[in-house]
């Protein structure tokens, strides 16, 4: 099963997206934007910067786990990740998404 991108609204009635790898697994998830069209160019924002490293935002949580943000070329977050009990499992995450993102899917959901 390939990626897919999933946009939805919220219970705040918020647009959002999640990226799930191939296994079903979300591996990223957007902030909420006010418009469904601003979540759609989030998902291609993510498609475009993917694939560059820098753009991985290595971090931890406050109670140390690790996780990641993918930042725009502005600086922008553009998703963020689940919290991870590893590093390691922290880098097969980015590797998912970046395996994910590119020619994933986009669905529309309620």
């Amino acid at each position: 099963m390939a990626g897919r991108f999933e946009i939805y609204t919220d219970s705040a009635g918020q647009h959002r997206f999640r990226l799930r790898a191939g296994n079903g697994e979300v591996v990223l998830v957007s902030e909420g934007y006010k418009r469904r069209i601003n979540a759609r160019k989030g998902v291609a924002s993510v498609q475009r910067n993917v694939l560059r490293d820098e753009r991985f935002e290595r971090r931890t949580t406050r109670s140390g786990a690790p996780m990641f943000n993918l930042r725009a070329a502005n600086g922008q977050v553009i998703g963020t990740s689940e919290a991870y009990a590893s590093l390691e499992a922290r880098e097969d995450g980015i590797d998912a998404v970046r395996r994910a993102a590119p020619l994933a899917t986009v669905a529309e959901l309620p």
